[in-house]
């Protein structure tokens, strides 16, 4: 199954699967824990049915979200980007260059709407190739996990190297 990585407090969880069932309704792909071609890993990140990239940064604590000075760094590889905050945040101190999405386990909203701005084209295929690929493998990984829960002592390809 996928490991949690960045994405570790029960309440960051909760928001991700709100935003994940809202990008779901409004018709994008969504992935948790996307690393960008700079390094960055974006707490999810989603396609939409035309090729457009979407970011979201999830934040749960104010003090968070104060100290980080990353987020400006995923701009040059989403479409449109997002803060994600649980109902009780605070969101005046979300930046106002932002879109916001208030989320909480059962789904989530688009409080503003983020500014759209167009990936320059080999950015773009850069970006949907990855994100093809970590999906491909991820789902390849949890089919080979439910394959050994169901037959225990199933023997795996890579497991005799």
């Amino acid at each position: 199954m996928f490991q949690w990585g960045m994405i570790s407090s029960h309440t960051a969880l909760d928001v991700a699967r709100g935003v994940s069932r809202l990008l779901l309704q409004e018709g994008y792909s969504p992935v948790l824990e996307f690393t960008l071609p700079n390094g960055r890993r974006l707490d999810v990140a989603a396609i939409g049915p035309g090729g457009q990239m979407l970011g979201v940064e999830i934040k749960v604590a104010l003090a968070d979200l104060k100290t980080d000075s990353k987020w400006p760094e995923y701009l040059d590889y989403c479409d449109l980007f997002y803060f994600a905050v649980p109902p009780d945040f605070p969101d005046e101190h979300v930046p106002r260059e932002t879109g916001l999405m208030i989320a909480d386990r059962y789904g989530g909203a688009v409080v503003k709407e983020a500014q759209a701005q167009s990936l320059h084209a080999s950015r773009r295929k850069a970006v949907t190739i990855s994100f093809a690929r970590v999906a491909a493998e991820r789902l390849s990984r949890t089919l080979d996990d439910i394959a050994t829960a169901q037959i225990p002592n199933l023997i795996k390809p890579d497991a005799a190297l």
